[in-house]
């Protein structure tokens, strides 16, 4: 069934993402986990914990396109260290990224509101513990706080 992404649906997403302990949530554009591409809008509040990742399946690179607000993005070395930041928004100079498979990265949600499109070849799978970056405190772990400050400190003003 066909549908429209329109201002009402991306309006719902922000609110329910504001009254999610995780702070974000998602809207499936894809029929279930094992469709072959995930696509789904994503709302993220700034409080949000994106834990550092890779995937480490070669056929799973992950597409991001802001759609509102500011995303910052980071790339992480091997050892944790920040390689690259960037601020993504829409109607930016920098509206996304493309990510390849076994790259360490997260996001950090800048603005209330903040939403953006995501696309990865599925079928889901739950990630391995090396697929997470072992510097970072999992997610509910005591220092996420302050090392979601961290990554914000990192990010370009």
């Amino acid at each position: 069934m066909s549908f429209f992404l329109d201002a009402a649906l991306l309006d719902e997403l922000a609110a329910r993402a504001r009254a999610t302990p995780r702070r974000r949530c998602h809207h499936n554009l894809h029929a279930g986990p094992a469709e072959l591409a995930h696509r789904l809008l994503v709302a993220i509040e700034p409080d949000s914990y994106v834990r550092p990742h890779r995937h480490l399946d070669p056929s799973k690179a992950e597409t991001i396109i802001v759609l509102r607000g500011r995303l910052g993005t980071l790339i992480f070395n091997a050892d944790g260290s920040v390689g690259e930041a960037r601020v993504m928004a829409a109607g930016a100079a920098v509206i996304g990224y493309n990510i390849p498979p076994g790259v360490f990265h997260s996001i950090v949600a800048l603005d209330s509101g903040t939403l953006f499109v995501e696309a990865k070849a599925g079928p889901y799978a739950v990630p391995v513990e090396a697929e997470w970056g072992a510097w970072a405190p999992a997610e509910g772990e005591a220092g996420v706080a302050a090392y979601l400050e961290s990554l914000r400190r990192s990010l370009p003003a």
